[in-house]
């Protein structure tokens, strides 16, 4: 446990001391300003029908936006800069196993996300000043956005323990959650039930618009998170067979 803390605290350290790291918070409250404007003028607006005004939020375009170019540049450094400069073996030779090491820069990387998410919650705070706030359905809606936002994650250490190159990381990171978002698609356009049911099972537009709605079922909490001990799993793989060249 302490080898998982020691990697944490080192790789959380290694965000805030980057430029990188501040330069995405700022593009990313940026973004999600422009969002928190669309709801303050559906808010505002007679004419909209009554509604829950953060579904803009959680499912818009600008989110998955978001998800699909920040999660590459969060995790595109994690191990594929290690391998590069070597220090990677120096890391690997200490009484550490590779999967400590992918669980600490996993936590690091995912708490990192979560700080990015965390001032979006003075959206919240306002809107309920102004208008009634479920809050029950915004923390399902947080819940999916850690959720889904852990499994691209995990997707994207893996890229990392799998190369060199940290552009390459992020591009590999980038086509196999863009392969997601184009599952989630051709759920809504094939016609058999069953491979419908299926595809559903794995999109994760309808898995968000439930968050969004405030429902939570387990099945989504179990594809998730299994989802995301996969990708682990695997990066650690990675990380030991790399161990050996």
């Amino acid at each position: 446990m302490s080898a998982v803390w020691a990697t944490f605290s080192r790789e959380l350290r290694a965000y805030f001391f980057s430029p990188l790291a501040y330069v995405v918070l700022f593009f990313f409250l940026v973004l999600n300003g422009a969002v928190f404007t669309v709801i303050v003028s559906y808010l505002s607006d007679p004419r909209y029908p009554p509604g829950r005004p953060f579904d803009i939020f959680f499912t818009g375009f600008l989110f998955w936006l978001l998800l699909l170019f920040v999660v590459p540049v969060i995790t595109m450094r994690l191990i594929a800069e290690e391998r590069k400069s070597g220090s990677i073996e120096v890391l690997m030779t200490a009484p550490v196993s590779a999967g400590q090491v992918v669980a600490g820069k996993y936590l690091a990387a995912l708490s990192f996300f979560a700080f990015l998410w965390a001032p979006t919650a003075l959206y919240a705070l306002l809107v309920d000043h102004w208008s009634t706030m479920d809050w029950g359905i915004l923390g399902a809606g947080y819940l999916g956005v850690l959720l889904i936002g852990g499994m691209f994650l995990a997707v994207g250490l893996l890229a990392s323990a799998m190369s060199r190159n940290q552009i390459v990381a992020a591009m590999v990171t980038f086509a196999v959650i863009l392969l997601i978002f184009f599952v989630a698609f051709l759920a809504g356009l094939v016609t058999d039930p069953k491979l419908q049911e299926a595809l559903g099972y794995v999109s994760v537009l309808d898995h968000m618009s439930e968050f969004s709605r405030g429902i939570v079922d387990t099945r989504r909490l179990v594809y998730y998170l299994s989802t995301s001990l996969f990708f682990l799993f695997a990066a650690s793989r990675a990380l030991e067979d790399k161990k050996w060249r």
